[in-house]
């Protein structure tokens, strides 16, 4: 919890403090890993849990409904419905309410499906794209005849299941991929936790006095422009006779 993200940050006894924090909690655990940052870098600060349906007619209205819940089941958890089917709509709003009334958390799954989720009737595919790149979710499900046909089209989503034996939860638990994944629309510009994420680079360079003398007119330039003298010198000093700067 936020008492290990701190002992992580900072070090105790037996614990000496890393560099980098990453993985999902809960709200106390996001808020400890924002207190820390700059302290120590960290992956993200993770919101609730999201799932974005496009689905067909081709689509099971239990398969879609129980992908709904299980994201709903995490409390608070978005689930949205993008569909172009007003039948599949309706068959889904019927298995919602059959699969809430014995699932185990379906008290919990109703009332945040109630706060945060929506079976949205759009115009047609290209709108239910449009409208999955606006909300760039953290998990995004295909459930069409063709699902890889829409991928060119997707720009923004921390993972993407296709076709209608694909649920949230094989990638929860199973299928390999990092299931540490951008919420809140940060998938617009992040990516869920990889190796790379443990990785760092360093840039060199090494410029030779010809070199130095190519580059000079644009450093003098820039230097000059931000009144920075001492960068302007510590090329002069370089390329100038030695007796014109003795100190």
């Amino acid at each position: 919890g936020a008492q290990a993200v701190a002992a992580l940050a900072y070090g105790v006894e037996g614990v000496p403090a890393v560099d980098k924090i990453v993985g999902p909690g809960n709200l106390f655990v996001a808020l400890a890993k924002k207190q820390v940052y700059g302290e120590v870098d960290i992956d993200s600060i993770a919101g609730p849990s999201e799932v974005v349906l496009i689905a067909d007619a081709s689509a099971d209205p239990r398969y879609v409904a129980s992908d709904l819940i299980s994201q709903a089941e995490h409390s608070p958890g978005v689930s949205i419905l993008l569909s172009w089917e007003p039948a599949l709509i309706d068959r889904v709003a019927v298995a919602l309410d059959e699969q809430l009334g014995w699932l185990g958390r379906g008290d919990l799954a109703r009332d945040s499906l109630a706060r945060f989720g929506a079976l949205i009737q759009v115009r047609d595919e290209a709108e239910a794209v449009r409208l999955s790149n606006l909300f760039a979710p953290e998990h995004l499900h295909i459930s069409t005849i063709e699902p890889r046909r829409l991928l060119p089209a997707l720009t923004s989503a921390g993972a993407i299941f296709l076709g209608h034996h694909t649920p949230v939860a094989v990638g929860d638990y199973a299928a390999g991929p990092s299931h540490v994944l951008p919420t809140g629309g940060t998938a617009r510009w992040a990516s869920g936790l990889s190796a790379n994420d443990f990785l760092k680079r360093s840039s060199l360079i090494s410029v030779t006095r010809d070199g130095l003398a190519r580059l000079a007119p644009d450093v003098r330039r820039l230097a000059d422009i931000e009144g920075l003298s001492a960068h302007r010198f510590s090329v002069d000093v370089r390329l100038s006779d030695p007796s014109q700067f003795p100190g």
